[in-house]
């Protein structure tokens, strides 16, 4: 791979700190951002240039604290947007840049930067794979690809591409996989190679998964409607997969939707799921701030937003239809 064009591969950040001291964002006089508790106590003062629309007072999500901005003063790192600190007040790392902001997650890692490299960090603001090399994807289908001895390529004024170096593939342990001399069928086609599936599940995690396939054709139709081409029944199949597990602060399993290709929606938050620990209630990813939706209630407004598509566009070659 000799030159990689930066796709938008996107999952939500989503956040569960109930029980956590409440904390909340504060402005100096000069519009310096900072973080309080509800006692008034400064957890990070107030020294960040934040470019987002953050409003005094407004509330910590997460369980990480990130100021959207540099830090007044400090020399800004290349590639990197951002802080992060642990709610008591502790630097983690600094964000990767990407659309013009810092990192979205992606399967439950955010690409950070440091000295110059990328590494991936979990929810929690643990550094799970250390920052190696020059560049890395966000994760797809549990793995990210990698280079080292590549350089950033500018080819106008909003994307990059990468050029020159040596590539490779990780997974989520940040260990270098190789691709299949053999095809099975179910591997992971990665830049014209191909790579073991690497999704295993026991017995319960498999009937989460049974609960979206038995919905897959309507999942499937309902996600398509509004695709200008007519694409055949291969083109929209999807794939469900368990990108992350329950854990501390987390007690969830997240379930994300793939193409046929196995390739994200490129979505932030549509067609990602949450189901909870003993795997009876499942939600859906409702908005930007990680509002959890009911699914029945999410799939009766898919369902009539997708009727209503249809209503406006007659001639849409994808059709929905409610069975």
């Amino acid at each position: 791979m000799k030159k990689l064009l930066v796709t938008i591969l996107l999952t939500p950040i989503i956040s569960f700190s109930q029980g956590k001291d409440d904390l909340h964002y504060f402005k100096s006089k000069d519009s310096l951002v900072g973080v309080k508790n509800k006692a008034g106590k400064i957890i990070v003062p107030a020294q960040f240039k934040v470019f987002s629309y953050l409003k005094d007072g407004d509330p910590v999500e997460g369980e990480t604290i990130l100021f959207d901005g540099d830090k007044e003063g400090e020399k800004p790192e290349k590639n990197a947007w951002g802080n992060v600190y642990d709610r008591k007040g502790t630097f983690l790392y600094k964000p990767f840049l990407y659309d013009n902001g810092p990192d979205y997650f992606s399967e439950g890692l955010r690409r950070l930067v440091k000295n110059g490299k990328v590494g991936f960090a979990d929810r929690n603001g643990k550094i799970v794979i250390p920052a190696e090399h020059d560049f890395a994807s966000p994760f797809n289908y549990g793995y990210a690809a990698f280079c080292d001895g590549c350089d950033w390529e500018k080819t106008n004024d909003e994307h990059r591409s990468i050029v020159g170096g040596k590539w490779g593939v990780m997974n989520t342990k940040g260990q270098t996989v190789q691709s299949v001399a053999k095809r099975s069928g179910n591997e992971v086609e990665i830049d014209g190679k191909y790579y073991l599936n690497p999704f295993q599940y026991n017995e319960k995690e498999k009937n989460i998964l049974q609960f979206f396939e038995k919905q897959k054709k309507k999942l499937s139709d309902l996600y398509y409607v509004n695709f200008y081409n007519k694409l055949s029944e291969n083109e929209k199949n999807l794939f469900f997969e368990i990108v992350e597990r329950p854990k501390e602060n987390f007690p969830y399993y997240q379930v994300n939707t793939y193409n046929h290709r196995k390739k994200d929606l490129d979505m932030l938050y549509r067609f990602k799921f949450l189901v909870s620990e003993d795997g009876k209630i499942f939600y859906a990813i409702g908005d930007f701030n990680e509002k959890k939706i009911s699914f029945e209630n999410w799939l009766k407004e898919e369902i009539k937003n997708a009727e209503d598509y249809q209503k406006e566009h007659k001639d849409n070659p994808n059709k929905f239809r409610n069975k």
